[in-house]
């Protein structure tokens, strides 16, 4: 199964498919000017935990890496240069990424991964520049762990998206799509039927259905060119009532096309000698496969670790593929204080932090804690001997009555960032 030889045209054309896509996304990223909205103009970054030595390029230079990223997205379509462009790419989206998690979208997470499994896949062995430079590297057949890989990525991502839709918000109040589709009843065809309360509830439970099975629906032959059609319908139905998650449809579009095998297309063909025909190497791949998966789907089941509504401590959140599951809107209000003098100071926010910045940072406890303790740092600068830091915050879940949201009487400037459950989090009702 894992070693059988296939056609490598599905690989191939999804890496000249999301090479594409990403060249795109890099033109559309300078074109709207969120180059320097999102890493010039802020004067803080919010950082990963873990990665709070990655810091901004300083200045235009920023300019400078987006070029390289577009071009090594060019040469991964292009098969060109393909692993040295592989690894550009993904070292360098991913760098961008982890500057400032206010950016944090679950698509972006699946690119990172998807351009780093590129990089150990030969996905320039067919309609390629390199293959067709060096002969060396053509083939038409490669092993079926490559195409595998690929495609339990994807299933992963679909799957996990599913799973955190089994929740009472979703299935039984269907929130928050009743909220946000009873904003698009303008919408020509369509609108009409988003008064429907039922059209929420429809919605909700299709959408759960939707990424439970479509990836296994995708992977079964006799299915697999049906499932495709629910792919085009449901993405494009997402593209036209949330335009604002940008090229995501399209790239899952686009993506799922590789799990189409085109076997016909090669089954006169000379297959080229087996990549994996020493044991120990196939032992390995398959050691580094399974390792990989494992941390793939626990990573998405580790919320289960902490004690209080995840979806109101947001412990466990990220990278676990929670697509568009909640409303959430907060206002925070930080006080420092000087232990010593008493001297006492109401933060404006809007001093060192973007629009976008705010609104992300008070909905999520460890935003809200990592601002807290750079304003810390700041009023040792402006000489606080022993700056307190205080929070007055209030967060509305779906619609729902605004509920303080963090300890107010808890000095945030003391407490320390971790994996730990938060306890200055208050429980919500």
């Amino acid at each position: 199964m894992f070693f059988k030889q296939v056609s490598a045209l599905p690989l191939a054309i999804f890496r000249l498919c999301f090479g594409t896509l990403m060249l795109l996304s890099t033109l559309r990223f300078w074109l709207k000017g969120w180059i320097e909205e999102l890493y010039i103009k802020p004067i803080f970054h919010f950082s990963y935990y873990g990665f709070e030595w990655v810091k901004p390029i300083k200045g235009e230079g920023i300019y400078i890496l987006f070029f390289v990223m577009g071009v090594a997205a060019l040469f991964v379509a292009l098969g060109l240069l393909y692993r040295l462009a592989t690894i550009i790419f993904f070292l360098s989206f991913t760098y961008l990424e982890l500057i400032d998690k206010t950016n944090y979208l679950n698509h972006y997470y699946l690119v990172s991964l998807l351009s780093f499994l590129l990089i150990f896949l030969p996905a320039h062995a067919y309609l390629s520049v390199d293959a067709w430079i060096d002969k060396r590297i053509y083939q038409e057949k490669i092993s079926n762990i490559y195409l595998i890989t690929i495609r339990l990525q994807l299933l992963i991502t679909y799957f996990f998206a599913g799973v955190a839709k089994i929740n009472s918000d979703w299935l039984l109040a269907a929130l928050p799509l009743k909220i946000w589709l009873s904003t698009k009843t303008d919408l020509p065809f369509i609108g009409y039927f988003l008064l429907f309360p039922v059209t929420a509830y429809l919605f909700s439970w299709g959408g759960m259905l939707f990424d439970i099975s479509i990836g296994f629906l995708l992977w079964w032959g006799k299915t697999r060119p049906v499932a495709y059609i629910f792919v085009l319908l449901f993405h494009g139905l997402t593209a036209i009532l949330f335009p604002q998650i940008g090229m995501f449809p399209l790239m899952m579009v686009v993506n799922t096309l590789v799990f189409f095998s085109f076997e016909k297309q090669h089954n006169n063909s000379k297959e080229k000698l087996q990549v994996f025909k020493n044991q120990i190497i196939k032992k390995i791949s398959l050691s580094v496969f399974i390792f990989y998966f494992s941390i793939q789907c626990l990573l998405p089941m580790r919320y289960l670790y902490y004690p209080d509504s995840l979806f109101w401590t947001e412990e466990g959140y990220r990278f676990s593929w929670r697509v568009m599951l909640m409303e959430k809107t907060g206002a925070t209000f930080f006080t420092v204080k000087d232990a010593n003098t008493g001297l006492s100071e109401v933060i404006n926010n809007g001093l060192y932090l973007s629009p976008l910045q705010e609104k992300m940072m008070s909905t999520q406890p460890d935003m809200i804690l990592q601002f807290a303790h750079f304003l810390r740092d700041k009023y040792i600068e402006k000489g606080f001997r022993d700056p307190i830091v205080f929070v007055e915050s209030y967060v509305s879940l779906n619609g729902r009555a605004n509920q303080q949201f963090i300890n107010p009487k808890v000095n945030l400037a003391k407490e320390i960032d971790s994996f730990v459950h938060k306890t200055w989090i208050l429980g919500h009702e």
